[in-house]
């Protein structure tokens, strides 16, 4: 059989399919679902042209070329009964989690008529893997069971209600059909800002490496990449961080080369910590009372309205009033 549709995380885990032979044509998701809006009730094209849009506003592209993409992107999936067989190829991590649900509860939504479903889904980062040892994960696919489509819908409306609360009611349900969506859950809602420090968890541990020493920015994201035992987050998400910090008055680090970062970084630019955010780290100060908030994480705009934190010391979901 060589009628596929092979659908992963992006182009470096494709490059190795194609260099491993993988029978079939290639679909790469992309698209970092846990940075910017992905609001309820609208439907795969509606919310392609806001992804494509937030990821333009990012300065990842230009909006029409993005939006082009998802466009091609979306005929390809909608285009999947033409194909004897679908394969998801997908990692454990927050990052392509979230791919797995927008997928998932797009086919449950229209149904294949003969084409086959499956899934490969490991703790091994395609990217990363040899042609040998991307073929030898051919060994874990399975069929995707109605129980996992049914699953996947559930979680993927509660990634874009407005609040977090139907997300975090997942850690209480059995989504064991979908073995690595536990920790998704939790690292996302991590990602929420902390009650001590007013921090995600991803902004503090940049702020303190950075806090130990001067560093380059590519040194500050390889040591965090280690603080992960999902690694999941890419370096343009995490520059926007980083020009967070810069930028705001007071900020919170300072770059020798300036206050915006380029990717890669100049030659001179080294990041170091101000007072401000030694004052963060240390409580005197919460990045919210600096840093009026005004992101999304899914459907949750985080406003000084809708304002939800972490508490990572009991691991609960806060409202703040």
């Amino acid at each position: 059989m060589e009628n596929i549709l092979n659908i992963t995380n992006g182009d470096c885990a494709v490059k190795v399919m194609q260099q491993a032979g993988i029978a079939g044509v290639f679909l790469p998701w992309q698209d970092v679902l846990h940075n910017g809006p992905v609001p309820a009730k609208l439907i795969l094209t509606e919310l392609s042209r806001i992804r494509a849009q937030f990821l333009a506003d990012c300065g990842w592209g230009k909006f029409t070329e993005i939006h082009q993409d998802f466009i091609d992107r979306d005929s390809q999936l909608k285009a999947f009964n033409r194909y004897d067989k679908v394969i998801l190829w997908f990692e454990h991590d927050l990052y392509d989690q979230l791919q797995i649900l927008q997928i998932l509860d797009w086919l449950n939504e229209n149904p294949a008529t003969n084409t086959e479903l499956s899934i490969i889904c490991t703790d091994q980062y395609l990217g990363m893997q040899t042609p040998d040892e991307l073929l030898a994960l051919q060994q874990f696919e399975q069929a995707i069971t109605k129980a996992q489509l049914q699953l996947a819908s559930r979680a993927w409306a509660a990634f874009r209600a407005n609040t977090p609360e139907k997300w975090a009611a997942l850690l209480k349900s059995d989504t064991s059909t979908l073995p690595f969506l536990q920790g998704a859950i939790t690292r996302l809602l991590e990602e929420f800002p902390d009650t001590f420090s007013g921090l995600s968890r991803t902004a503090q541990k940049a702020l303190e490496i950075i806090s130990l020493a001067d560093k380059r920015p590519e040194e500050v994201f390889q040591l965090y990449q280690e603080t992960e035992q999902r690694k999941f987050l890419g370096d343009a998400s995490f520059w926007l961080i980083l020009n967070e910090f810069l930028q705001l008055s007071p900020p919170l680090i300072t770059q020798s080369g300036g206050s915006t970062l380029s990717i890669p970084s100049a030659a001179a630019q080294s990041l170091s910590i101000t007072a401000t955010g030694k004052d963060v780290l240390a409580g005197k100060k919460n990045w919210l009372e600096i840093s009026a908030p005004d992101h999304w994480l899914g459907g949750v705009h985080l406003t000084a309205d809708n304002l939800w934190l972490w508490n990572s010391a009991t691991s609960k979901l806060i409202k703040s009033s």
